[in-house]
């Protein structure tokens, strides 16, 4: 499989590549805001602070991993293609980049992907091959085969220095805007699939908010990482697919992603579907945002699970707002 241009897996991430990526993506990737409600403060009985990367370019933060990885890459790489395997936010990501980059992209993406997700992805240009996440198919195995194929770089959705460097930039507009807001002690609470968005920050806020510590957030009976922290070793679901929130169902912590999480990580969050639900029709409500339900569990824990959250303030990002009619309907009636 092809990775020529991109760092080596074993590079590390530090604040020199965050910075290089946040330049790279400076006039592409939108700077989100950081909003609050004096409603939602009520119900979480502390400040919350939301920042919305389901504003961002595609409709999710992955637009800046996509972009830090796409735009690094040797031109003649680029040329030749990228491949990417996805459920959805990832692959739109990657297949934007592409596109304002000139590149060709395949994305390897789980049947049972919402079709929204699968249509748009198409729409932006790239070539999507299907299979069957349910019965343990691999994306990995059909990626690799496409790559070896046609010469193609993968680019990974999560573990890889680039795409971990370019969603920290959300982590350096976090520590920004909460200095800003007169937060400087606070639990972050990220929404976390393999965690490239959590590790990313937890490694920018290291660097340049101290006092802000990173938790992950996750649904529950998809809580790998938050058992993964407890227990010190990367920890597996029993199960890739079939709940709510497809956005961040994957099988375990990523091998670069866990180590940063377990050295900068407080203990990892988990909510129920019920939870996220309500906080996606909160999100709408109180704040006119549109969150898919993997993009809102961070929402989720800071409103419902208060107690499990320190401090004065919290802030939390919504991941993500590509979610189908009928799932936003449900939650709108719900909540």
């Amino acid at each position: 499989m092809s990775g020529a241009g991109l760092a080596a897996a074993g590079e590390a991430v530090d604040i020199a590549m965050i910075e290089a990526a946040a330049a790279r993506l400076a006039g592409h990737a939108r700077r989100t805001p950081l909003l609050s409600s004096p409603f939602l403060d009520e119900i979480a009985g502390r400040r919350v602070l939301v920042k919305p990367e389901c504003l961002q370019h595609t409709g999710s933060f992955k637009f800046r991993g996509a972009w830090s990885a796409l735009s690094a890459l040797d031109p003649q790489a680029r040329a030749r293609g990228v491949i990417a395997y996805s459920s959805g936010n990832h692959a739109q990501g990657v297949a934007y980049a592409a596109r304002l980059l000139g590149a060709p992209a395949v994305i390897v993406m789980p049947a049972d992907a919402p079709r929204m997700k699968i249509d748009n992805t198409r729409a932006l240009g790239a070539e999507v091959v299907l299979y069957d996440r349910a019965n343990f198919e691999s994306r990995e195995e059909i990626g690799a085969r496409i790559a070896a194929e046609r010469g193609l770089t993968l680019v990974k959705p999560y573990d890889a220095p680039l795409v971990i460097a370019g969603q920290a930039s959300t982590g350096l507009e976090i520590a920004e805007q909460a200095a800003q807001a007169g937060v400087t002690r606070a639990d972050v609470l990220a929404c976390c699939g393999g965690g490239g968005l959590s590790a990313g920050i937890a490694l920018a806020l290291e660097a340049r908010a101290p006092g802000l510590r990173l938790r992950t957030v996750e649904p529950e009976g998809f809580d790998y990482t938050a058992r993964s922290l407890a227990s010190g070793r990367r920890e597996r679901n029993a199960a890739e697919a079939g709940g709510l929130c497809d956005a961040i169902l994957t099988p375990e912590p990523g091998a670069l992603t866990f180590p940063i999480l377990r050295r900068l990580a407080g203990p990892g969050l988990a909510v129920s579907e019920a939870e996220v639900l309500r906080a996606m029709a909160l999100a709408f409500s109180r704040l006119k945002l549109v969150a898919e339900p993997g993009g809102a569990v961070a929402l989720a824990a800071a409103l419902f699970r208060a107690r499990e959250i320190e401090g004065e303030a919290v802030i939390v990002t919504i991941s993500g707002g590509n979610v189908d009619a009928e799932t936003f309907a449900r939650a709108l009636a719900l909540g």
